[in-house]
């Protein structure tokens, strides 16, 4: 039986809701619903207009409706009687076909009718910038390799123990908080679970991050790539699938050298098979380009790969294999849709099970130095009208993922790449004024 939302709401002290979904574009949009209505709205949802949000609506279409799902219900730890819930769209009776939350439960609904529970972990990066978004917030944090530095990191304790304090809270399991490899930026990691529970929790860490960001006077981006001289912003994926009741780790095998079964194998050789056609989902935005197609940063590597390879313990390459039963994928930006992101990684993995594709050998060299000597890696897109081009060819994906969610996504970000052209640079006025 679903939890009753106004029951407890009187139990915890909530006084509101953030019925809360997410656009095709990764936006969060949200009704702040008094408690006194939430009953109504747990059965007949929060209306909302869907052509104001990216959902590749009309003004013409009916009211769309969040239905809150109770199960990701999260209170505020700093702002207690308000409480965050993700919420399921729905039209005309039918659930939204290109809503990212609808298509990452019917990726795992495909996953568990073949007896797989895929579970996750994210990696967000972060900087922490001045309110006009100009500059670092931290002037003294200027060192030429900055990861880890302990300094600037516990100048930034305020903002860091609130936040990691907040994820204790809600009991996320937060293990470990770092300053990245960029001056200003952040890190930090929490237990890893079922993939829809790792992505309402990524959509809320934004959201909070952002928020106790603000009160302190600054401000949180997760930009792919903010500054062209740093390092820029990913959100690496651990993934590993599991049996139906959770206990079994699947892609295990301690007979393999990187201890990995021949399952997990057939689930990589998709992904990397579909690794081109996945970018404009993984690395959404026009700046997500300058990320991945990046040169040198002043710390001396972009950690962002550059070819469709994967390795053991080996930071190069796409994927990496960090530990037994359990692969990182390194191309996902800080920009990724938190529920789409997921969404192509099962559906890659379940066509690469089915087709039982291979992923060939690992490579084991230094993809920034020695890249060129993988004659046979394919190259990731350079800009994101390639990827898109790329992502609308792509028969695994629209199979899995259906022809609506595909070309809605394609024609929202086509439109966004049109505006993008059509803006002249301060770049192109230096450069060709007097040709």
């Amino acid at each position: 039986m679903a939890t009753n939302l106004a029951h407890v709401a009187k139990d915890r002290g909530i006084k509101y809701f953030l019925v809360s979904f997410v656009d095709l574009f990764g936006g969060t949009r949200a009704k702040l619903v008094p408690a006194r209505a939430i009953g109504n709205m747990q059965k007949e949802g929060a209306g909302f207009a869907g052509f104001a949000a990216w959902l590749d609506m009309t003004p013409a279409d009916p009211d769309m409706f969040a239905i809150p799902d109770p199960d990701s219900l999260t209170q505020l730890p700093w702002k207690p009687e308000v409480a965050w819930v993700a919420a399921d769209l729905w039209m005309d009776g039918r659930e939204v076909e290109a809503s990212p939350r609808i298509v990452l439960k019917r990726q795992l609904a495909q996953a568990a009718r073949k007896g797989y529970r895929m579970k996750t972990g994210v990696e967000c990066e972060y900087f922490l910038i001045t309110p006009d978004g100009t500059a670092l917030s931290d002037p003294a944090d200027t060192q030429p390799k900055p990861c880890y530095d302990q300094q600037a990191l516990m100048r930034r304790f305020p903002v860091i123990s609130e936040i990691c304090d907040a994820m204790i809270e809600l009991g996320w399991g937060p293990y470990q908080n770092d300053h990245e490899d960029a001056n200003g930026q952040f890190e930090m990691n929490w237990d890893y679970d079922d993939a829809l529970a790792t992505a309402d929790r990524h959509v809320f860490f934004k959201y909070m991050t952002k928020s106790i960001a603000e009160h302190h006077g600054m401000r949180a981006t997760f930009m792919p790539k903010p500054f062209a001289n740093l390092t820029g912003n990913g959100c690496h994926a651990h993934v590993s699938l599991w049996d139906a009741a959770g206990k079994k780790n699947l892609f295990l095998s301690k007979s393999d050298d990187l201890g990995l079964s021949k399952l997990a194998y057939n689930f990589l050789g998709g992904v990397m098979h579909s690794a081109q056609d996945l970018c404009a989902i993984f690395n959404p935005t026009i700046n997500s380009y300058k990320r991945i197609n990046a040169p040198v940063t002043t710390s001396g590597a972009t950690w962002s790969p550059n070819a469709v390879t994967y390795s053991g313990n080996n930071r190069t390459h796409m994927i990496r294999v960090p530990d037994d039963g359990r692969f990182e994928f390194r191309l996902m930006d800080g920009a990724v849709n938190p529920y789409l992101g997921q969404a192509a990684i099962v559906a890659a993995g379940l066509d690469g099970i089915k087709n039982k594709r291979d992923p060939g050998e690992p490579v084991h060299i230094n993809m920034y130095t020695e890249g060129h000597k993988v004659k046979a890696a394919k190259r990731l897109p350079a800009t994101l009208l390639d990827a898109l081009r790329l992502l609308e060819k792509s028969k695994v994906l629209r199979a899995a993922m259906s022809d609506e969610v595909i070309d809605s996504f394609i024609k929202l970000k086509m439109q966004e790449w049109n505006d993008y052209t059509s803006h002249l640079s301060d770049w192109e006025r230096v450069n060709t004024l007097d040709i």
